[in-house]
């Protein structure tokens, strides 16, 4: 199956939105990495006192703002699990590999028009999920896609604050586009704001049509399928690049309030409500220092201030706040696999990883009550599994039985094998093999 689809209840639908959940997790590095990415990271806390992620605060905004909206994710497949663990029922659209915005957004076109059976004359809204905002920049979403009866494309610019380097600009003459100026100086940046430009939110409203016939200009297709077959071949570039920056009839909305990408630790962490997470003891002289900690040691900071200090499971970070926006040179310079993964029914860490001729990985996995791992096999890989925590049903090539604390579970290559948790699981998995233990080694049945 090409579609990773989890299907919601819905209303009848007003608008339809798509939410871009891509990046490789380098900008957030050590928290984030190529499957558990910025937007996933539980930092931030809602008006409940609770920790969310920007993904799960996001789809909650939207829920709230606009009740009967047809909310779509696009994402690569390793993403999937993740967004099941922290949102449930959504709907997911998979690209089959990651390529940049405007394929992405072809994709998401496709599915709307030949799998949910929308015509080409109707619209649609994307933004990046990531996104930090409050109600009102959702609510004027509705107003964006309301250009489309006189116009190509719709857009929204937030009114700047501050003379940043970091984000786009939109020109524009009483809401009429004119023009784009990307990342610019500070001295361009001010003379920018002198002529009310506007940063660029990454909001753009499109008919579902002039999408697809931009697509068409590389690659013929009839239906799904023979597009997600192509999706190679589309250019893996920006949809700013690819369509906005050639398009001459533009109007945007203005939306003048909070809107931050929170795509460094300095941005990050002006959002965050502590200075501490986790087993850290610090010093009262440590000075607008942010330090998280999720390993299971302690950290001591001794007078460092205006830092960050980072420690998971990936790496350990130490960085000035105003030298972090260059971390993803050096982060990308790092070409280990994820030590931590969500997945639908739980995570999983690495605790120990070896590859040689006879390569080893250990795995601490854990799998919600309720919850089950899917009956598959490996082609690559033995297992062995100690069960040091809860119950549950173990099946091997049809086979049921009990398994609990103490179970010791030995799985060959080939064979076939689920674990359902009566309650919360926790296991040990050592897997044994040749070469790279990847997680595509897997066949889900």
């Amino acid at each position: 199956m090409i579609i990773d689809t989890i299907f919601a209840e819905r209303n009848s639908v007003s608008m339809n939105i798509v939410l871009l959940s891509g990046g490789s997790g380098k900008r957030l590095w050590p928290l984030s990495n190529d499957t558990f990415s910025k937007q996933f990271l539980k930092l931030l806390k809602n008006d409940k006192g609770n920790y969310e992620s920007m993904v799960q605060r996001v789809i909650r905004q939207i829920s709230s703002c606009i009740p009967e909206s047809n909310v779509f994710i696009s994402c690569n497949k390793t993403q999937v699990g993740t967004l099941q663990n922290q949102l449930g029922s959504i709907e997911v659209i998979t690209e089959p590999s990651r390529r940049n915005t405007f394929p992405a957004v072809v994709l998401s076109a496709a599915y709307l028009h030949y799998v949910k059976n929308l015509s080409e004359d109707d619209t649609f809204v994307i933004l990046p999920i990531d996104v930090y905002a409050n109600d009102g920049y959702f609510k004027l979403l509705t107003s964006v896609n309301g250009f489309l009866s006189s116009t190509n494309i719709g857009l929204m610019g937030a009114i700047p604050t501050y003379p940043s380097e970091k984000y786009g600009y939109i020109n524009h003459i009483e809401g009429k586009v004119t023009g784009f100026i990307e990342k610019p100086t500070t001295a361009v940046a001010e003379e920018l704001l002198s002529h009310n430009a506007l940063w660029n939110c990454g909001v753009a409203s499109l008919k579902i049509g002039y999408v697809l016939n931009h697509a068409r200009k590389y690659v013929q297709f009839d239906d799904f399928e023979s597009l997600y077959e192509q999706y190679d071949k589309l250019p893996a570039s920006s949809l700013d690049y690819e369509v906005i920056e050639k398009e001459k009839s533009m109007q945007v909305v203005v939306y003048n309030s909070n809107w931050k990408d929170l795509g460094t630790w300095n941005t990050f962490s002006e959002e965050m409500d502590t200075n501490t997470m986790g087993n850290v003891l610090m010093s009262e002289n440590s000075q607008n220092t942010h330090t998280l900690n999720m390993l299971n040691i302690p950290i001591i900071v001794q007078d460092i201030s205006d830092a960050m200090v980072i420690a998971s499971y990936d790496g350990i970070l130490v960085t000035s706040k105003s030298e972090s926006p260059q971390l993803k040179d050096l982060a990308e310079q790092i070409s280990t696999r994820p030590m931590y993964e969500q997945r639908h029914w739980g995570d999983y860490r690495v605790l120990d990883y070896h590859s040689s001729d006879n390569t080893y990985l250990t795995k601490r996995i854990h799998i919600a009550a309720g919850k089950a791992i899917s009956y598959q096999y490996h082609t690559k890989r033995s297992e062995v599994w100690t069960v040091v925590s809860g119950k549950g049903i173990l099946t091997i090539e049809d086979i049921d039985s009990i398994v609990s604390v103490g179970s010791v579970i030995q799985i060959p290559v080939g064979a076939k094998h689920s674990l359902l948790a009566a309650t919360d699981m926790v296991f040990i998995e050592v897997q044994l093999g040749q070469g790279e233990l990847e997680e595509e080694d897997i066949v889900r049945l």
